[in-house]
């Protein structure tokens, strides 16, 4: 019996110590496990917050950049810069968006700092101005590309270019209308296109630098053009390739651990896309001068002939899909902002209203193609990014001050991320030195018309929105009802029951 009792003693101090050493070791796979899963979802921020910057821009404005500073090394540098203030801008509105958790991007925070005013003017100027505008901008980026390849050596006509620009608008514009899942496949192949070519420009510009291609690098800062005038316009031709910052706060509901890994994912994304940029640069300058860059009509294209020929072929055609890409994400999200005005009673009803059979936003889509299509008819690419620029830092600077007033005004809110205040100063102080630099140094009136044009929608709130004239309704009533069995859509209320 003795040596029984002995051995069962024995058997459950084995298993206890069995049993220990299984619980020492789970917490340890347990911590790994924890850690793998916020590796994977940092990553997958700062990879939306690539795919989101990278589009169109940055085959469109290395050439207006350096026209405006007119020297290697004052670009490279504008470059780099235009990126530390995308990263600063954006934790700005990391703190607005975790701080404030509504919808509508800069509207809640003007509304909830400086009340209804602000608030629609933003609106009224982001639906009618900076959103077409900037599909517009991309859109004839689209076309330059696409047109370049059937007139080498000159430049192609600029019907050539608006027709195939607004082809473009009118095709994307159907395909959102006709099926969200369709918008959101076209956009899942484009995105991957957009980092193929990039790659395929920053590997061979490595190369080629290996190689000793270095020429045009000597003496980078001699005949630079530096004032204030040509820093503001060349600011604006490179904060364009990196628009799509103020938009990362909308990932947070995407993001588990979303207050640790956002600041994480702009701290690391939006460097990376600065150095991706800086790079593309330097892979232009390693077969181009100055000169030479200037004169091209399409700066990526010229880089492909010279570098990859005869395999020169794939660098339009990827910037194509790269640029039909950016303005295939344009079309989706903002079509929603012009959805959601409509709804909100800022513009017509009828914006607010979805198709019955496809479940798409249909008449916001085709307002919004449409405002774009005027806006290609007299712009050029350059003088629209400038006028685009002007006004929204207008309302960038005015929102990032709203978290400086609101550190004063609203002390009780909740501020899962809060960020040094000197950041919000910084970067309210430069959206002044931009818009004001241009005024006073270059003065033009087309700038004068983007205040008016702004300021003109005061009338328009006081009279529809603050006095709500009931004239205004009879009007658009009959308008609503055409459109509506026209359209074949009807209010969202109506479709959800």
């Amino acid at each position: 019996m003795g040596e029984e009792s002995l051995k069962k003693r024995k058997g459950e101090d084995k298993g206890r110590e069995d049993r220990q050493s299984i619980q020492s070791h789970e917490p340890q796979t347990m911590n790994l496990q924890k850690q793998a899963n916020l590796f994977i979802f940092l990553l997958y921020g700062i990879c939306m917050i690539v795919g989101t910057i990278i589009g169109s821009g940055i085959f469109v404005s290395p050439k207006s950049v350096l026209a405006n500073v007119e020297a290697v090394g004052p670009c490279l540098t504008i470059w780099a810069a235009c990126g530390v203030l995308a990263t600063l801008g954006a934790l700005c509105f990391a703190e607005l968006g975790t701080m404030i958790t509504k919808s509508g991007g800069e509207y809640p925070y003007l509304m909830e700092a400086f009340g209804p005013i602000p608030a629609f003017l933003f609106s009224w100027t982001s639906l009618l101005v900076t959103k077409p505008s900037s599909f517009a901008i991309i859109c004839l980026s689209f076309a330059e590309y696409a047109s370049a390849p059937f007139y080498p050596g000159c430049d192609p006509p600029q019907v050539v270019i608006k027709c195939l620009a607004a082809a473009a608008i009118v095709v994307i514009t159907i395909v959102n209308s006709l099926s969200v899942k369709l918008g959101s496949y076209l956009q899942n192949f484009l995105t991957a296109a957009k980092m193929i070519i990039v790659t395929i420009i920053i590997v061979s510009g490595i190369v080629l630098l290996a190689q000793g291609k270095t020429e045009n690098f000597k003496d980078s800062f001699r005949d630079s053009k530096i004032s204030v005038s040509s820093i503001s316009l060349a600011f604006y031709n490179g904060l364009w390739a990196y628009d799509g910052w103020n938009q990362l706060n909308y990932i947070t509901e995407e993001l588990k651990n979303p207050y640790r890994n956002l600041p994480l994912s702009i701290i690391i994304g939006i460097p990376l896309v600065t150095v991706c940029y800086v790079l593309i640069n330097i892979s232009y300058f390693t077969v181009m001068t100055s000169t030479e860059l200037l004169q091209s009509q399409a700066v990526a294209v010229t880089f492909g002939d010279r570098v990859l020929y005869p395999a020169s072929w794939i660098v339009p055609l990827f910037v194509v899909f790269s640029t039909i890409g950016s303005a295939n994400g344009t079309c989706f999200t903002a079509g929603r902002l012009v959805y959601v005005a409509g709804r909100q009673g800022h513009m017509l009803k009828v914006l607010s209203y979805i198709s019955v059979k496809r479940l798409t936003p249909a008449p916001a889509l085709i307002f919004y193609g449409a405002i774009a299509i005027i806006y290609i008819i007299p712009g050029d690419i350059n003088t629209l990014i400038n006028y685009f620029s002007f006004a929204v830092w207008i309302f960038y600077g005015l929102t990032v001050s709203s978290l400086i007033v609101m550190r004063f005004t609203r002390k009780e809110l909740r501020r899962p991320i809060k960020i040094p205040i000197i950041i919000p100063v910084i970067v309210t102080l430069v959206s002044i030195l931009l818009v004001l630099a241009p005024i006073i140094s270059a003065p033009e009136l087309a700038y004068l018309y983007c205040i008016l044009f702004i300021l003109s929608g005061l009338i328009v709130y006081v009279l529809f929105v603050h006095l709500k004239f009931n004239w205004a309704q009879k009007i658009s009533k009959p308008i609503t009802m055409h459109l509506q069995m026209l359209l074949e859509v009807v209010p969202e209320e109506e479709v959800t029951e």
